[in-house]
């Protein structure tokens, strides 16, 4: 074992806050010894329940040796980067730890991107090789990668044939214009052909410490899209402190509800990764339809449900519309709901908790640390707080102004983390990394403040960041789409309340002298451009936007004159 030295007592103890860490151990190994373990001690119990379809812990981690023999075969060993673009769903789930067994790095690129978006994601990770389904939302995006040669393989999932029986049959009758054509390439293999085999892949040294096992990308504080490296050491440390927080768990197996994405860095911890740590059932939802939601919670009847605040919500939402469904709803049995991704409104919580019967528990954490920084306990919750640091992490409050300076309890600056789960930087950006990592604190970009009991509470972001779902959406990126227009001077873009996305974008622009432009108008402009979670809820066109004393584009006051109009 390798022992972290816990991080003690930090300083703004002597003003009270309780903000200490405590000695932890993290697990030897590299990342993919989870599954392997697992494998191991549960081969016959079910490790992905898909839809009705199951895969046991046994088949699954043979599969995964399957594919790591393929890819080592092929030169995708030690350090290559292969990108992952799958939504949930078995073959995810082996690409994760089948590229991990090879000694591979993982790159999760979101499905939901455009094909801009993915072409610079793999040009920056250097990635030469994609896993990706052959779908029409998706395939098309990605095959022109291997047609330009910036990919040497593309690996295609037939997603039917990830489904079970008779809902395969029904997606290829019913749903046909959802798949896409996969014109032949010398390229491009199917990964079905690839499970089937039963090579076993040689040994690969692996030093959990050192060695990268995933890029996982974020705007961190510039909205730039940027590559955390995340190693084997920084994913297995964040995985033993979420399983210490959630305790003991029931010996026949718990059921994660998992209808986050895995490719978002929450779902691939508190979802695939704790789950599989400690041999559970992962119940994949490979996309948000509530009806269908509803459907798999009483098939299932779930223990643990990850989500973030609009997924609990909506349920909410439709428990307030419908209550006699509440009783045969199959949520009782659900020991902890998680929410995470974004700030929990508190009405939300208390709307869901009356109707569901179900408790939420709140946690902190970003990409830049594995993520998860803090949780709530889930026998004293705090109201508004998004819990204590977990074990081994330490968490400072520092002066806005003056970095260096420790605050005391109840002061509000930037939240500071420290601990084994955070990144090792940015991938080939030292300037960047520089600026959030110093002298092991993690430099977060959020405002907030610790309580007398050492219990964090959010205030702000100093990141300009929309959290649409959960997801980070950058103005920035939407800003430029917009500047495209021939006839936009100016645009600005703000986050909105929205009662089931959290937030969405608003889009403020002003014409060139002489133009005339309209809210249709870039509505349309902008429908192609921008990925589902980019679109704006709305456009609003003035002759000016504001600005600040030094000429720049003043975001500030939009936000001040929207949250007034709202009340």
């Amino acid at each position: 074992m390798v022992k972290v030295r816990g991080l003690g007592e930090h300083p703004s103890l002597a003003t009270g806050v309780k903000g200490r860490g405590v000695d932890f151990v993290v697990p030897e190994g590299p990342l993919f010894g989870l599954l392997e373990r697992a494998a191991l001690v549960h081969p016959e119990r079910v490790c992905v329940d898909f839809l009705g379809r199951t895969t046991s812990y046994g088949e699954m981690w043979r599969q995964v040796e399957a594919l790591a023999a393929w890819l080592l075969r092929h030169g995708f060993g030690s350090g290559q980067r292969v990108g992952i673009c799958l939504p949930n769903c078995p073959q995810a789930v082996v690409a994760y730890y089948g590229i991990l067994r090879a000694g591979g790095v993982v790159v999760n690129l979101s499905p939901l991107q455009t094909a801009e978006e993915l072409a610079a994601q793999v040009a920056d990770s250097g990635t030469k090789m994609v896993i990706c389904p052959n779908l029409n939302k998706i395939l098309p995006k990605v095959y022109p990668l291997l047609l330009g040669k910036k990919l040497k393989r593309l690996m295609v999932v037939n997603f039917a044939e990830a489904l079970p029986w008779p809902q395969s049959w029904l997606f290829r009758v019913f749903k046909f214009k959802e798949i896409s054509p996969v014109p032949a390439h010398e390229g491009l293999v199917w990964m079905e052909e690839v499970l089937a085999g039963r090579s076993k892949p040689r040994e690969v040294k692996i030093n959990p410490a050192k060695d990268l096992a995933l890029l996982q990308f974020t705007g961190g504080t510039t909205g730039v899209p940027k590559a955390a490296m995340l190693t084997h050491r920084n994913l297995m440390a964040n995985t033993e402190q979420v399983r210490i927080w959630l305790g003991e768990t029931a010996p026949e197996g718990e059921r994660f509800l998992t209808i986050l994405p895995l490719f978002h860095v929450f779902a691939m911890t508190a979802c695939m990764n704790l789950g599989i740590a400690v041999g559970a059932t992962l119940v994949l939802v490979p996309a948000f339809q509530l009806s269908q939601l509803l459907g798999i919670i009483r098939r299932t009847k779930p223990t643990i449900f990850p989500a973030v605040p609009s997924l609990f919500g909506a349920i909410a939402n439709h428990f307030a519309a419908h209550p006699a469904q509440v009783a045969a709803s199959g949520m009782g049995g659900i020991r902890w709901c998680i929410s995470g991704g974004a700030p929990l409104p508190a009405d939300i919580k208390a709307r869901f908790e009356k109707l569901s019967g179900c408790v939420i528990v709140e946690g902190y954490g970003l990409t830049e640390a594995s993520p998860v920084v803090s949780c709530t306990p889930p026998m004293r919750q705090v109201a508004g707080s998004v819990g204590q640091p977990l074990p081994g992490t330490a968490i400072e409050i520092r002066d806005l102004k003056k970095p260096a300076k420790i605050l005391g309890a109840g002061k509000t600056g930037e939240i500071v983390a420290k601990g084994p789960q955070v990144m090792q930087g940015y991938w080939g950006k030292p300037k960047e990394t520089a600026k959030v990592l110093q002298k092991g604190w993690l430099r977060t970009g959020d405002v907030g403040h610790l309580d007398v009991q050492g219990f964090l509470h959010l205030t702000n972001r100093l990141k300009e960041i929309i959290l649409v779902s959960g997801y980070n959406v950058y103005p920035r990126a939407i800003e430029e789409v917009v500047y495209r227009h021939p006839k936009v001077a100016e645009v600005t873009v703000i986050g909105v309340p929205d009662a089931d996305k959290g937030e969405r974008p608003k889009i403020f622009v002003a014409a060139k002298a002489g133009e005339v432009v309209s809210e249709a108008e870039i509505l349309e402009f902008v429908k192609d451009k921008l990925n589902p979670l980019q679109r704006p809820v709305a456009v609003e066109v003035r002759a000016s936007l504001p600005k600040t004393p030094m000429g720049k584009l003043d975001r500030k006051v939009l936000v001040a004159e929207e949250r007034a109009r709202r009340g």
